[in-house]
Order: C-alpha cells, then structure tokens, then sequence
C-alpha cells in the first residue's frame, strides 16, 4: 500500500507571542488564560510567566494583582491539592508534603493543609488502603510488602507500622 503525503505544513497549536515582552496588560490577560487551564502556585505560575519573556517588573506587578484578586491563593491551593491526593490517590502526607514543597508552597502552608487530617485518620487510611488492595500481612515477608506500599504512598512509617498492626488483629 502506498504511503500517503502530507498536503502543507503543520500548524503549530502554539500561539505566537508578539515581539519583545509582552506589557502588563499582555501578561495579566496571559495568566489568566493560563490560571484558566489549570490552578497553579504563585511560584509556578512566576517561572511560566518567566519562560514567557515577561520582565521581573511586570511579573511582580502581575502576581500581586493576582493575589489581590483571589485568582492565586495559595493556600486554597495547598488544602486542595491535599484533600485531592490523599481521597483520589491515596497518598500519604509525606508524599503531599513533598509534593507541594517542589511546587513551591511555603512550609506553614503545607503543616496548614496537612493538619486537617489527624493521625488517627492517616492510620485509617492507611489500614483501607491496605485492605482494598489485598495485602497478607500472615507472615513477616507480608508484612514487609505492606510497609513497603504504605511507604512508596508517603506514609510516616509510624502510621504504617500502625496501619499493619490494625489488619494483623482485624483480618
């Protein structure tokens, strides 16, 4: 079978920026697009503004403007992408610590998110994890591989120990 050609060019999807940085305005009306798509950190949305060719200046008055609007918040950010995580993907509070630390949540703002959820709760979620998946804990080498799933989820080790203890007596 003979192997079809392509009429014309691809079209690049990318909108084209106008020569030289974009004027606050530009860069205002650009965040917004861009907070549109997706939520993001003031630092993220800092570095995407950045890769943008807008100036510092501008960028600071963007991100202030923003902040002062409610559109970044970054603790609403925080709570969310907490309560997200740990109902949608089972992650532990480690594995969301360090998760919103690399986005560039500052640390008060991370324990203020973590916080809504008490140790006994991330060891009952812990123990459901466990539970949902299956896992034998009968012998040591059981055992092992639950501490080792509850670990790779970001689970203190302590709650993980605790997490193992509870489905030792319950199953």
């Amino acid at each position: 079978m003979p192997r079809r050609r392509r009429s014309g060019r691809r079209r690049s999807r990318r909108r084209r920026l106008p020569e030289g940085p974009p004027s606050v305005a530009e860069a205002y009306e650009l965040a917004l697009k861009a907070l549109g798509r997706k939520e993001r950190t003031e630092s993220e949305l800092a570095h995407w503004l950045t890769e943008r060719g807008v100036e510092e200046a501008e960028r600071i008055e963007v991100l202030t403007r923003l902040v002062e609007d409610g559109s970044i918040d970054d603790e609403r950010f925080a709570r969310r992408y907490a309560e997200d995580k740990r109902e949608l993907a089972g992650w532990g509070p480690e594995r969301i610590r360090e998760a919103l630390s690399s986005r560039g949540i500052s640390a008060d703002l991370i324990e203020a998110a973590l916080a809504a959820e008490s140790e006994d709760e991330v060891v009952a979620r812990a123990s459901a994890l466990l539970a949902r998946s299956g896992t034998e804990v009968a012998d040591e080498r059981g055992r092992k591989r639950a501490l080792a799933q509850l670990a790779r989820r970001g689970f203190p080790l302590e709650a993980a120990y605790d997490a193992v203890r509870a489905l030792e007596r319950n199953g």
